[in-house]
This record gives structure tokens, sequence and C-alpha cells, in this order.
């Protein structure tokens, strides 16, 4: 996924949420069940940890800081909570994800967008996330068509999944105080997902939104998407017999899609997802292949 221009605190992880009604909060919203398995990513000294543990079947507490690990450890050791909790020690985006029903996590703002693509492509799926995010990245995701934050972030999450902001967290929340104001959403995954590649709709949105004040029939006369869908287009046609005119022009053939589905003037910030849907379509019904 392309990074959305924020400044990420990189330092996130050091900051450990210490407000006992905002972490009652996010597992309350989970709605948790005594049958479930929760993944909780960044558990830190584990002020979440031992609520989900009280309420699940299992926790599984994936933390990348080895001290951490050790202050969790220490935390339920020789207690009831011990055996329903399960730790991987390593990089949440780097490491494969368990089974589980519900994801609880005070996120790692640096790896914000690639977890939320990680999450949302897991299998099998999951019943919901509760995610705290940097706020500006939470209002990303759950922007619409035409607001000032929507972006491919925006679209690409919203087709895979339904977003809810749930709450504002300020920074004297968390100990030390971060330089950013947090927020919570709630993801829960389209299932079945909708019947599409998504690394096609991947690339039309990256396209689409390359630059994003640009009309469509701008973005795609740029000679690098046009020589790109042209040797993905003659893929197509060597696989199924179809003979390439002599004078043929991809950028021709892109611009004749473009006005039969009257996107030509047509710019992505104020498109919903069913516009770029019908727009893959419609390439795809011409052999063209975005990715």
């Amino acid at each position: 996924m392309q990074k959305q221009g924020i400044k990420f605190n990189k330092d996130f992880g050091q900051h450990i949420l210490k407000n006992p009604l905002i972490v009652n909060s996010m597992v309350e919203k989970a709605a948790l069940r005594p049958s479930d398995t929760v993944v909780e990513i960044g558990p830190g000294t584990g002020n979440m940890t031992v609520k989900l543990l009280d309420i699940v079947k299992k926790v599984v507490a994936m933390e990348i800081d080895t001290r951490l690990v050790a202050e969790l450890q220490k935390r339920v050791l020789g207690t009831p909570l011990q055996h329903k909790l399960q730790i991987i020690v390593g990089d949440a985006i780097k490491t494969e994800l368990p089974f589980f029903d519900v994801c609880v996590a005070n996120m790692p703002y640096q790896i914000s967008s690639p977890f939320v693509f990680k999450l949302l492509l897991h299998r099998p799926f999951f019943r919901c996330a509760i995610l705290m995010f940097q706020r500006e990245f939470a209002q990303r995701l759950v922007a619409t068509p035409s607001d000032k934050l929507y972006c491919r972030l925006s679209v690409n999450t919203q087709l895979l999944a339904r977003v809810d902001h749930l709450m504002k967290v300020g920074k004297n929340n968390f100990r030390p105080p971060p330089k950013v104001e947090s927020s919570v959403v709630r993801i829960e995954p389209r299932n079945p997902p909708p019947p599409i590649n998504f690394k096609e709709w991947d690339s039309l949105t990256r396209i689409c939104f390359s630059r994003k004040n640009k009309t469509l029939g701008a973005c795609f006369k740029a000679e690098s998407v046009t020589s790109v869908l042209d040797k993905n287009y003659r893929v197509h046609c060597a696989a199924n017999g179809i003979d390439i005119p002599a004078d043929f022009s991809m950028k021709e053939k892109v611009k004749n899609i473009l006005e039969t589905g009257d996107f030509k003037d047509k710019r992505a910030r104020s498109m919903d997802i069913d516009s770029f849907l019908l727009l893959l379509s419609q390439f795809n019904t011409e052999g063209i292949h975005l990715a």
C-alpha cells in the first residue's frame, strides 16, 4: 500500500495506554464471547491483556519489545490467567497471524497501513477488530467521497470492510503522552468479500489517486500507465488468440473506455466504491487488466 502522507510518531510503541476507562471501553466494544480467541498487537505491560484474559478462552499477544514481554509474563505468572495467554515475540507485519475471532490493539502507528491490509486479507475471516490509530489515520479510514481526507486508503479499506469511528482518545491517556491525538475504530470484514481481483483493484486505485485532484483522463494518459496496460493487454490477446491491429493505440483505447463510461472528467476524490467497481469492470470487459 502507498503511504498516505501522514507523519507517524515512530516512538509510539513506548507510550502505554494508562486510562482504565479507555481500556474497558475498547474491550466492551469488542463484544467478546467466552469461546473467543483474541489477537492483541502491542500489549505493552498488559493493561488490556488482563482484561481480555478475564473474558475469553485465549489471548495471543504479539509484542516485538522483549522488555515488555518480560513485564507481561511477570504480570500473569502464577495466576489462573497464565494458561490462557500465548505470547508471540516478533514483528506483527512479518509474523504470520494465528487463527483468531477478534483483534484488539493499541497500534504502533508506523505499521498502521500495512497491518490493516494484512488483517483484511487474513483467512479464515475474523469477526471484528477494535484498533487504536493516530487520529488522522483513523479519519482517513472512515472518510467518504469529497471529504478532505478521502484517499486510496479509504477506498481500499471500505471495499473489504465496514469501518466505524468509535471514540477519540486524547494524549493524556498515555504514559508518557505522545505528540499526536488518537482514535479507536471498529473494522468488520465483508464476508464474503467482493468477487474481484484485489491486486487489480489496488492497481486501479493507485492510478486514480496518483494525482488526486486531476481527472481520470489525465491520470490514465501518463506514459508509465499506458505502457503497463499495453503490455498486459498484449499478453491477454496472445493467450486468447485475439489479433491486435497494426495501428492499435492503448491511449486511444483507454480514452474510449473512459469516455464511454463517463469517467474521463471525473476525479478520484469524488468517486464512491461502486464507481471504481464499474470502471474496473469496463476495463476487464475490454480485455485490459491492471495487474
